[in-house]
């Protein structure tokens, strides 16, 4: 029964509300109906009794109880008053309806009122319902009922009824089709949202919902939408990034482990040699195990508070470290320069490392003699500062605007493998614990770039 009921019921929301709409109407309707009609019935009743009232007094003015005996007076218009009368006296009929036999219904619903010696009415059951009303005489044992063929009345009810069921048909097909029309009209842009959602799928357009002139419920829809779709597209752009950042960041240490063999393939190498290019291949598998463990927890805590310090690194030794893994050209040196022996920063040593390794890739990338890093501490704005210089060409002052732009870089065709991604990868990790990278552009030869990190 339920499968056969949810296999009827509409499946769009117009028709849903529309029948719901129709059956709150149908029940409005039915108890309207139904109370006008008992009100039309009582009101008709209560104009018959009125009339059996009436004729009853009537009655009762040829009724002499001056004497010894109550007796009938006969009048002019004697006959058309007994039609349907009856007269008693204490509990004997003096004169009964014409027509109505002695042993009849009605003659008995008669008997009964006028044994109550009250004014009272009741209702005698036969092929047609007939109202009797009784009347007592000016307070003696004189009593008149008379009587009344409901079925004029009972047409006027039936004829009502009839009636209000028929307007009640009209009006419930006028709710249906006027609600189907509004429910439509009102749902009409939201039609227009899903083909406009449906096509922006498509063509990855980058309109928005809250831009169009709609009712307030559906304004709010559309930037509830707005802020979903760009939710996703942060969430794809983050994707692509990481994807971009890890491929960026291994292959160095790739690069590395594929010359190793491709030198110890070369020719037969001694035990030594051996050793050791397996421990260059070790060191670069253990870096890129790094490279993947920072990025991924990085993506993972993007939504954690970026003033959140997730450990504490002593930074010089991870900049020597650094440097002692860079392979600069021949001719180009390096230079650590530290104003304390011991300085402290809020950052884990790899997110440190991965912070750091883009600037210091570019600088020894573009030197001409020397890369110089310098790291300070700034005890009022509790920060560490590294500096990274290099003596090269240089940003050209026309990409200074794109220079932390994922995938920008000034010169394509330079010669160098680089994708564009180290700086902005640098910027972001940084930032993501409460730090920053800059870029100083008034140095008077090459390039210096500036990482600011919270002390710890």
């Amino acid at each position: 029964m339920n499968a056969l009921l949810r296999r009827l019921a509409p499946r769009t929301l117009r028709g849903r509300l529309s029948l719901a709409a129709l059956a709150v109407a149908a029940l409005l309707v039915t108890v309207l109906t139904v109370a006008f009609n008992a009100v039309m019935d009582l009101h008709l009743r209560h104009q018959a009794d009125d009339e059996l009232r009436d004729r009853a007094a009537a009655v009762a003015a040829t009724v002499d109880t001056g004497g010894a005996r109550v007796r009938v007076v006969e009048t002019a218009d004697d006959r058309v008053l007994d039609t349907d009368a009856w007269i008693y006296a204490g509990g004997r009929l003096l004169e009964k309806a014409q027509g109505a036999s002695a042993d009849g219904p009605l003659t008995r619903a008669a008997d009964g009122l006028a044994r109550r010696r009250t004014t009272a009415c009741t209702t005698a059951r036969g092929r047609e319902p007939v109202r009797l009303c009784s009347l007592a005489v000016d307070g003696t044992t004189a009593t008149v009922v008379t009587a009344l063929d409901l079925g004029p009345y009972r047409n006027s009810v039936d004829t009502l009824l009839l009636g209000s069921l028929l307007l009640d048909g009209v009006m419930l097909a006028c709710t249906y089709v006027l609600t189907r029309l509004s429910v439509g009209r009102a749902l009409r842009p939201v039609r227009t949202m899903t083909d406009q959602a449906t096509l922006r799928s498509v063509t990855g357009a980058a309109d928005r919902f809250g831009d169009l002139d709609q009712p307030v419920e559906l304004a709010r829809l559309g930037a509830s939408l707005d802020a979903l779709l760009d939710r996703i597209r942060t969430l794809l752009r983050h994707e692509r990034q990481l994807t971009g950042e890890l491929s960026h960041e291994l292959r160095t240490p790739l690069t590395r482990i594929i010359v190793e063999l491709d030198w110890w393939r070369a020719r037969l190498r001694t035990a030594e040699e051996t050793r050791a290019a397996h421990d260059a291949m070790a060191d670069a598998a253990r870096s890129m195990r790094a490279i993947c463990d920072t990025l991924l927890r990085d993506a993972r805590e993007s939504a954690l508070d970026p003033a959140t310090v997730p450990g504490t690194t002593d930074v010089v030794p991870v900049l020597e470290r650094l440097l002692r893994r860079l392979d600069p050209p021949q001719g180009v040196g390096t230079d650590l320069r530290a104003g304390v022996p011991v300085l402290h920063a809020g950052v884990a040593a790899a997110l440190l490392e991965r912070a750091v390794s883009p600037l210091l890739a570019n600088a020894v990338r573009y030197a001409r003699t020397g890369v110089t890093v310098t790291v300070s501490a700034d005890q009022v704005s509790r920060v560490v500062r590294i500096d990274v210089a290099d003596d090269g060409p240089g940003v050209p002052q026309a990409f200074l605007g794109e220079l932390f732009q994922p995938g920008q870089r000034a010169e394509p065709d330079d010669g160098h493998d680089g994708a564009g991604l180290g700086l902005p990868l640098a910027r972001r990790l940084a930032r993501g614990v409460g730090g920053e990278v800059t870029y100083a552009p008034g140095h008077p030869a090459g390039a210096v770039f500036t990482v600011t990190l919270p002390a710890g």
